[in-house]
């Protein structure tokens, strides 16, 4: 099984980790428990000579390191346009079969705009042209829309997005096969929409940083080959994909209506957050599951459950890593100890609180504060409320 987080960043992203390399990338995806990453920031040109020198492609579309960790060629951009009498911000990732259709595609990029600013750089034409710009390159380029609910930068985003994929992307809209649900919205509420019945649902961490509790804190299975073609295959058709991972939309920082300065108290207008944008365009009710639905499965990373339990707020202390390393050293990936490890072993090794939050984890029981405004959500004893009508 593959389990892939192909929406992470480089150090040359905005606000990004400066200690993100492909070492560090490769040493914490193997503790996650993550076995392929996208290449991300592909059109930066610092980052693709790191790329270059590092790793080394086969004839599959597949990079590998020295140690044989695998990466597939990805980037995400950022389109800023007017559409509709209205301003728009979409963000979407962009999957490349090998090295020299991505020389095409970051050729093609420069034309429109710099790409040594930033790694996620910003254009101002359409997400139309983009389909355009890319299908006159290569039919195996693959376009998702990232972070699909976020407010601020996306497609469905209630500041500054569409309706429907069609309004966004119009005619071309045959050629979006998949959308990234972000951390902020998981499948059974975007199965709300009919509009995504035909849609694939995919999750990945937009880590930015290489840390555990940031890479690979959402990820997307996939049964088939490690080869770009069948992974494509996979996103485009649903055939050999698995299923996904995700964090409690709760915990998200945008999944709940706010303004993160005052707790919102101040009469300024509010982020509205994914929850309420998906009650504003679903089309069925809550709890409805398609026939052919996909499993996944909730989970809050490691650091925060074992910061909760000893009651710590910075998910670097001391004592979270010693906790966290001996749990690695025992059971070796994050996702094998929040998955699989039987009850019984963890109490050999931790306390029994952190084995029974460890536990209502990996069943989907804990109670999650929401995240809102750019805010993220928190682990709680109290059952949190979703919408702002439940004030």
């Amino acid at each position: 099984m593959i389990t892939a987080d192909l929406q992470i960043h480089s150090r040359y992203a905005q606000a990004c980790s400066k200690q993100t390399n492909i070492e560090n990338l490769e040493k914490y995806a193997r503790i996650k428990g993550i076995n392929l990453l996208s290449t991300a920031d592909f059109t930066h040109p610092l980052w693709r000579k790191e790329l270059d020198e590092k790793l080394t492609e086969d004839e599959n579309g597949i990079l590998w390191t020295k140690n044989k960790f695998p990466f597939l060629w990805g980037t995400e951009i950022s389109l800023m346009y007017k559409q509709g009498g209205k301003g728009r911000r979409i963000h979407n990732l962009i999957f490349s079969p090998n090295k020299e259709v991505t020389d095409q595609i970051t050729e093609a990029l420069g034309k429109k705009g710099r790409l040594d600013y930033d790694g996620r750089p910003i254009f101002g034409f359409t997400s139309i042209e983009l389909i355009d710009m890319v299908r006159g390159i290569s039919n195996d380029i693959e376009i998702i829309p990232a972070h699909a609910w976020t407010p601020w930068f996306s497609i469905f985003g209630s500041k500054s997005g569409f309706d429907s994929i069609k309004e966004c992307f119009q005619e071309k809209s045959k050629y979006i096969h998949a959308i990234e649900t972000g951390l902020s919205s998981d499948p059974e509420m975007n199965w709300r929409l009919s509009q995504l019945d035909n849609i694939n649902l995919v999750s990945f961490s937009d880590a930015h940083s290489f840390w555990p509790w940031r890479l690979g804190r959402e990820a997307t299975l996939f049964n088939t080959k490690l080869k770009y073609k069948e992974i494509i295959n996979a996103i485009r058709t649903g055939e050999g994909l698995n299923s996904t991972i995700e964090v409690d939309p709760n915990y998200g920082k945008y999944h709940y209506t706010g303004h993160r300065n005052c707790n919102p108290i101040c009469k300024k207008p509010l982020t509205i957050g994914v929850a309420d944008r998906i009650e504003e365009l679903a089309d069925r009710p809550e709890g409805y599951k398609p026939k052919n639905a996909r499993t996944f499965k909730k989970l809050i990373p490691l650091h925060e459950i074992i910061a909760y339990n000893y009651k710590l707020s910075q998910l670097t202390s001391k004592k979270v890593w010693e906790t966290y390393n001996k749990l690695i050293n025992q059971f070796e990936s994050e996702l094998n100890i929040m998955l699989n490890v039987e009850e019984e072993k963890l109490r050999k090794i931790i306390e029994d609180k952190l084995v029974d939050l460890i536990i209502k984890n990996r069943n989907q029981n804990l109670n999650i504060k929401p995240g809102y405004d750019g805010v993220y959500g928190e682990i709680t004893e109290d059952k949190p409320q979703k919408f702002l009508n439940e004030f």
